[in-house]
């Protein structure tokens, strides 16, 4: 008995020693652990809560349009795109906001609008913006603002209408061959089937410019 009591001092008096070594590691570590674990819930309840917000902000914002509330669609687009930037509601409230602006004549505000999107947004949301300020630039007679707007590459779904909008710019600035290169890129890159009104209008575009040189 007074063996088996002389090891398990021994034991008691190796754990002691250890602890005092790496008792203080071990400490900070399970606490860092459970410090992330509480973390990464509350960043999930925080990021659920954030688009929770948003979406009754975006609803909001639907309502006004809907209602035509000029006022109401200018106030909470800018809510999103200042409280929830991050969230995705914010780049489709001001993509919404921006046609509305467009079509009430406030181009500054379309822009400005338009603008935030194509910096902020990601993938096909951020090509639809840049096709939106295009036409806004080309409306505006700013030809080579529009073809700045349409320098970046795009997803594939979106190429042939780039190069179609890219192709009514030059037309605009008088250059018939220039555009001819570009509805024939687009009409190359179209995904749409032949017969499609679409692509007709396409070769209508390009036909309409005879033969370019």
């Amino acid at each position: 008995m007074a063996h088996y009591d002389l090891e398990e001092q021994e034991q008691i008096d190796t754990l002691k020693t250890w602890w005092k070594m790496y008792g203080n590691l071990v400490t900070s570590l399970v606490t860092a652990a459970a410090l992330a674990v509480v973390g990464w819930q509350g960043w999930n309840w925080y990021q659920n809560n954030e688009t929770a917000k948003a979406a009754t902000v975006f609803a909001a914002l639907e309502q006004a349009v809907e209602q035509g509330d000029a006022q109401r669609i200018k106030a909470t687009a800018g809510e999103l795109t200042a409280k929830f930037g991050r969230s995705g509601y914010a780049s489709l409230g001001a993509l919404l906001a921006a046609r509305q602006s467009f079509d009430a004549g406030d181009l500054k505000t379309a822009k400005a609008q338009l603008t935030w999107v194509t910096d902020n947004a990601k993938d096909e949301l951020r090509d639809i913006a840049r096709l939106r300020l295009a036409a806004v630039l080309l409306d505006e007679q700013a030809y080579d603002e529009a073809l700045k707007a349409l320098e970046a590459t795009s997803a594939a779904a979106f190429q042939a209408r780039f190069q179609e909008l890219r192709g009514d710019i030059l037309v605009a600035q008088g250059k018939p061959a220039d555009a001819r290169t570009a509805y024939q890129a687009a009409l190359d890159q179209a995904a749409a089937k032949a017969g499609s009104p679409a692509r007709e209008l396409l070769q209508q575009k390009l036909d309409s410019l005879g033969d370019a040189a």
